[in-house]
């Protein structure tokens, strides 16, 4: 796998565009019965398939010339994510100071993409991050069940915002997609989106909930339709989280969104991504599946707490020839 071209920032800022849908495509959200149909009517996932292909892939390895670039791309792509009850002010800190410079000891190393927190830790987070190129994204809307009205996410939501968030974390209610409530499912996304201003919206679909590739397939599609800037995996707090197969059906979806629109949206694999080798699947899956203009931090995403480690050893390894070891990294 090469390094990719460059693209125009108007390329790859994964915001929808303002113009309206294709008509197919407006036509599948007119109502909650045209909206049903239009989902049930995407070809279904050849489950062997598409779990052979992720095998494939997962197979190839790079050069030893492009191991550099994959790993400072993998950083650069990280949400360096902490979201346990017990963080506080001073842990967010310590994370923000360590999006902003990963190693210490080597400047050129890339800044991550973004630091992920609960709404009530935003406000820390951008105090530290002002001015770095470093997003701040929040998770929002009873995160991580989703289980809750309206009213209640819409406030996490203008919270997270109000906050100087940049990014916004949703997560769908399952029990009203498995349901089949589409069209609750699709006006909530919308309603967060609109709350969301300026902030990229990224929609959770918890995937190791929706059962099937086809469930995943209908609710990626589901929250393209509805505005979503990137479609995310998993919360983290529910396995499995994000797997290559998986995240192969989202890829494809997004790749066929901007077939159908012109649009590029972004995906998001979250949880469970720990190595630098499991970073460099996906890398090959993202290149191979939507495309080499999907390799790009405004268009994919890692959501991980533990991989930026690895890549931190990978990458000294690389430059000095010798294992350094976890001593030689901050721990998160």
């Amino acid at each position: 796998m090469a390094a990719p071209s460059t693209t125009s920032s108007a390329e790859t800022t994964g915001t929808p565009a303002s113009g309206p849908l294709p008509p197919a495509l407006a036509d599948a959200v007119r109502d909650d019965a045209s909206l049903r149909r239009f989902l049930h009517g995407l070809p279904g996932v050849d489950q062997v398939g598409v779990e052979q292909r992720a095998a494939g892939l997962a197979t190839r390895s790079i050069k030893k010339a492009a191991k550099l670039w994959a790993i400072d791309t993998a950083i650069g792509m990280v949400d360096l994510t902490t979201l346990e009850g017990a963080d506080t002010e001073g842990k967010v800190r310590s994370l923000a100071a360590k999006a902003r410079r990963p190693d210490p000891d080597r400047p050129d190393v890339p800044h991550v993409a973004a630091v992920c927190v609960y709404p009530d830790l935003v406000a820390t987070a951008v105090a530290e991050l002002v001015g770095t190129g470093v997003g701040v994204a929040s998770v929002a809307t009873a995160f991580p069940s989703g289980r809750s009205n309206r009213q209640v996410k819409l406030i996490d939501t203008d919270m997270a915002v109000q906050a100087g968030a940049s990014e916004v974390d949703m997560v769908i209610d399952r029990g009203a997609f498995l349901s089949g409530r589409y069209g609750q499912v699709f006006e909530e996304i919308q309603a967060i989106k609109a709350a969301c201003g300026d902030a990229h919206l990224k929609v959770i679909l918890e995937t190791g909930e929706l059962a099937t590739y086809d469930n995943v397939r209908r609710a990626s599609w589901l929250a393209l339709l509805a505005g979503g800037d990137f479609i995310k995996t998993s919360t983290g707090k529910v396995s499995p989280a994000a797997t290559l197969p998986v995240t192969h059906v989202m890829l494809q979806a997004v790749h066929d969104w901007h077939e159908s629109t012109g649009e590029l949206r972004g995906v998001k694999p979250a949880g469970g991504i720990r190595t630098t080798k499991d970073a460099v699947r996906y890398l090959v899956a993202v290149n191979e599946v939507a495309g080499p203009q999907w390799l790009t931090p405004t268009l994919f995403r890692f959501g991980a707490s533990s991989l930026l480690n690895d890549l931190l050893m990978q990458r000294r390894t690389q430059l000095e020839g010798h294992y350094s070891g976890p001593d030689y990294v901050t721990v998160d």
